[in-house]
């Protein structure tokens, strides 16, 4: 993790500029993060109540029936299921060779991939209960991510652990998509709730620590890729925590 000393020293008022800076970045990270959930809010609707429309019999308002059909029933979609993660890790990979602006655009073009790929909630579970998932979500997230960002302890010690448990619960999750054990799913849900959790508070300690790391180095030129890169971790964290929430707290139509 970046250098917690210098998270310590910027806490503590050693540099206002730098203290204000910091500031300034956290929100746009927020910021950042904020557009695309709204992006994958907006087309996870769209798409997720025509499908249900659909499904029901009735008239659809945004695509057609044809194209709802070959988007959740045919082979199109494993591509829509796997390609937010491709993305990620395409765009994790080249980061570096990227401007602010492209960077920034694919962050957008994979929140819309992943509200694709989350639509069949509103096919699944009623408005009310995602609405008042999302809201706990929000709520947990807030204050996790607050104490992340104001907590004077090294949280860094977290990584290997939470990132053992995230790859755990991703091979668990590929596996049930075959073996579709309600027990395993169960289990999932309760450690990735634990394991998003840690990572709300993990990811917003790093961000801070990243950005006055850089800040403190001169290295201004990257902090716009930074926030980027922050917004992603904890959009990730967000919606992961939101799915499993969902598994507990959702009701079917």
């Amino acid at each position: 993790m970046a250098n917690f000393d210098a998270v310590r020293r910027a806490g503590a008022g050693v540099d206002a500029q730098i203290d204000e800076g910091l500031r300034a970045h956290m929100s746009r990270v927020y910021g950042i993060m904020s557009m695309g959930m709204l992006i994958t809010a907006v087309i996870a609707w769209a798409v997720g109540t025509d499908y249900a429309a659909a499904t029901a019999g009735q008239e659809t308002r945004f695509l057609s029936y044809g194209m709802l059909n070959a988007m959740m029933s045919s082979p199109l979609r494993w591509i829509i299921m796997f390609a937010p993660l491709a993305v990620v890790f395409g765009f994790s990979a080249g980061i570096n060779r990227m401007s602010e602006n492209f960077a920034r655009g694919v962050f957008m073009v994979f929140s819309a991939l992943m509200g694709l790929s989350i639509a069949w909630i509103f096919a699944v579970y009623t408005g009310v209960s995602i609405a008042s998932t999302f809201l706990a979500t929000a709520i947990a997230f807030g204050s996790l991510s607050l104490y992340g960002y104001t907590t004077k302890k090294d949280l860094s010690g977290w990584g290997t652990f939470l990132f053992m448990g995230l790859i755990g619960i991703i091979v668990a999750s590929l596996i049930n998509i075959w073996i579709g054990s309600a027990a395993m799913q169960f289990a999932i849900s309760i450690i990735g709730l634990l394991v998003f959790a840690g990572l709300t508070a993990y990811d917003t300690q790093k961000i801070k620590a990243t950005y006055i790391q850089m800040a403190s180095n001169g290295q201004t030129e990257w902090l716009g890729k930074a926030a980027i890169m922050g917004a992603l971790s904890l959009y990730l964290d967000f919606l992961n925590m939101f799915m499993f929430l969902l598994n507990f707290m959702g009701q079917g139509e």
